[in-house]
């Protein structure tokens, strides 16, 4: 697909990130001190600002609480130019996710949920994404039973032109069954890092995993993130091939995965090229890991010098 009308409908979670850089994680029971602690607006704000910042028009969907971090939650949304036509949560705030960063840019997550689990089937059904739009979920959308029973059948029924983008996420495991065979029927693009893609698939290898991936979907194409290497692309049938990725010096791998999904969405959506989006992914990614925080998706001028520089 190609279109300068397409927008990108995000349905997922916008919440509030708990950073704290450590040398490593602490042993079961023990302590470690943090060198830094900060707070930043994560989890599906990072695909949006990346996707916003590549020039895609976006549209937060998913439900925004009431209280300190979903005041944050709104500011950032509106300092990128998100607009947001989700629902308000009039007693719940924002939930927050702790992330631990250690010496290698490594991170670890502990999420706790909040408004933006609460969506349910009556306010999705006041969105009306067009033909041309992109839709996208994330496994946090579905890994809460009230998001999974509003989420799933949505999606279903959405009609069969508009594109859907899958990122399963960390939580893929807690997803329920039958919300991922719907999410493996409907989607048309399922993107997730390698180690995701072996929790799934049960094959160690990337290609293999993508294959895997493509097979039991029957309608996705598949791309498997694989860190300074790449990531696997598939799509129709066709074999796995490894899009090059780029090597840099990583300070936070935070929000890398989220990055280049929304580059990877502004892409297809600018160019309709699988590959040329793929790439122009990988690249986006390797710029987000040279910066600390979890939203730093480059604009689009960072990504055109960058590509100009590697070629």
């Amino acid at each position: 697909m190609s279109s300068d009308d397409s927008r990108l409908f995000y349905v997922g979670n916008a919440v509030v990130d708990l950073v704290l850089t450590i040398p490593q994680l602490p042993e079961l029971g023990g302590d470690i001190i943090a060198s830094s602690t900060t707070f930043a607006v994560g989890g599906g704000f990072n695909v949006m600002a990346a996707a916003r910042r590549l020039g895609l028009p976006t549209v937060y969907a998913g439900t925004v609480g009431t209280g300190m971090f979903a005041s944050l939650v709104r500011g950032a949304l509106a300092g990128e130019g998100i607009v947001t036509v989700g629902p308000t949560h009039p007693r719940m705030d924002t939930g927050t996710v702790v992330v631990m960063v250690d010496e290698g840019g490594e991170r670890t997550f502990v999420t706790s949920f909040g408004a933006e689990a609460t969506l349910t089937a009556e306010q999705l059904g006041a969105l009306h994404p067009d033909d041309s739009d992109i839709v996208a979920v994330t496994g946090y959308s579905l890994a809460h039973p009230a998001g999974a029973a509003a989420v799933a059948p949505w999606l279903a029924a959405l009609p069969p032109e508009i594109v859907v983008v899958t990122d399963p996420g960390t939580l893929l495991t807690q997803i329920p069954t039958e919300a991922m065979e719907v999410l493996m029927a409907r989607t048309d693009w399922w993107t997730c890092n390698s180690r995701e893609a072996a929790r799934l698939t049960g094959q160690g290898r990337p290609a293999d995993a993508a294959a895997a991936l493509a097979r039991r979907s029957g309608r996705a194409g598949v791309l498997v993130r694989d860190g300074a290497a790449g990531c696997w692309l598939t799509a129709g049938g066709s074999t796995p091939v490894l899009v090059p990725g780029h090597v840099v010096s990583a300070v936070d791998t935070t929000g890398a995965g989220d990055a280049h999904t929304g580059a990877f969405i502004a892409g297809l959506a600018r160019f309709g090229d699988p590959l040329q989006a793929a790439s122009r992914a990988n690249a986006a990614a390797a710029l987000s890991v040279t910066r600390r925080g979890p939203a730093t998706g480059p604009r689009t001028e960072e990504l055109e010098l960058f590509l100009t520089r590697c070629s």
